[in-house]
């Protein structure tokens, strides 16, 4: 696949203090997940605050269902007609988190893709304990079927829909795609990124986030298996691009290789993992629409490489 010839696994163009403390804290990172991940935000929000952000109207908070959390913002790039669409989904262990964790993220992310032609969707879902297991799919699922319906109004093309989910986001966004308690299977959907992605519940004494896991997934962890996206793989041929940080929240690398084994396996198509040196959990999402460009190139790459050639009429 094209987006597999970029493989240079290089932090570069970004200021040099935030380079080095990024190399700092990066073996420190499971040590104190909290207190990284907000440096992480406070290095990163002044950079975003000055990032381009030009010709691109963003509307915000636009309903998609019935919840007041079953909301999304859309960034429409000037000019945009019959854009290609892509759909983000934020993360925080299930029980937290929004399209908005601070004045910048996630926005960034969105800003990025409208920076290169694609109406962006920052959605948010409804969340645990509120919301438990497969709700986060089914939230996804109708953001989706929104979009379809939608999206058309805003300059995007509703037959070029990608989805991309961050850390517990990447959950949903992968069982909107593989889960049959959700049964969506990804239609509509052209491809799948996952970034961080927890693809197997656990809630062992070394995963930080157990709670979170068993607010959403439920106490019994004898059913983990059944509901994680990863034993349900083999069941969507949507393409699938799996992405990991070099310092990662406890098993999420395990598990995100053993999901692209398996998924080559039942599509006979030999698979790559991407990994992204240098980041962590946080900065693999974080450092969108800074100065360093080399993931979302390659996202960017495998987007196009699965897009369609249609005729309209």
């Amino acid at each position: 696949m094209k987006h597999m010839k970029h493989m240079k696994h290089i932090l570069k163009a970004t200021p040099e203090n935030l380079k080095l403390r990024l190399l700092a804290m990066g073996p420190l990172w499971t040590s104190d997940l909290q207190k990284y991940t907000q440096e992480v935000k406070d290095l990163y929000d002044p950079i975003l605050s000055v990032s381009p952000k030009e010709n691109i109207t963003v509307h915000r908070n636009i309903p998609y269902a019935s919840d007041p959390q079953n909301i999304l913002d859309i960034f429409q790039p000037k000019g945009a007609n019959l854009a290609p669409v892509v759909v983000f989904v934020h993360g925080g262990a299930f029980v937290r988190g929004s399209k908005n964790t601070t004045d910048e993220l996630y926005d960034n992310v969105l800003y990025w893709f409208a920076n290169q032609g694609y109406v962006g969707i920052n959605m948010e879902y409804r969340l645990a304990p509120k919301a438990s297991y497969p709700q986060g799919g089914i939230d996804v699922a109708q953001v989706i079927d929104w979009t379809h319906q939608q999206i058309g109004e805003y300059g995007g093309d509703p037959e070029q829909i990608f989805l991309i989910g961050h850390s517990a986001g990447g959950t949903h966004a992968a069982s909107c795609v593989f889960d049959p308690a959700v049964a969506y299977w990804g239609r509509n959907i052209k491809a799948l990124v996952l970034i961080s992605a927890r693809l197997k519940a656990d809630a062992l004494p070394t995963n930080p986030n157990a709670q979170g896991v068993k607010a959403y997934f439920g106490e019994d962890q004898a059913s983990y298996a059944i509901k994680s996206p990863l034993t349900h793989c083999a069941l969507s041929e949507v393409p699938t691009l799996s992405v990991i940080a070099e310092f990662e929240n406890p098993m999420l690398d395990t598990y995100a290789q053993e999901f692209v084994d398996n998924l080559s396996k039942a599509r006979n198509t030999p698979m790559e993992l991407l990994k992204k040196k240098n980041h962590n959990h946080m900065s693999i999402v974080a450092h969108f629409n800074t100065e360093e460009n080399e993931l979302g190139m390659e996202i960017l790459d495998f987007l196009q490489s699965t897009r369609l050639t249609h005729t309209r009429q």
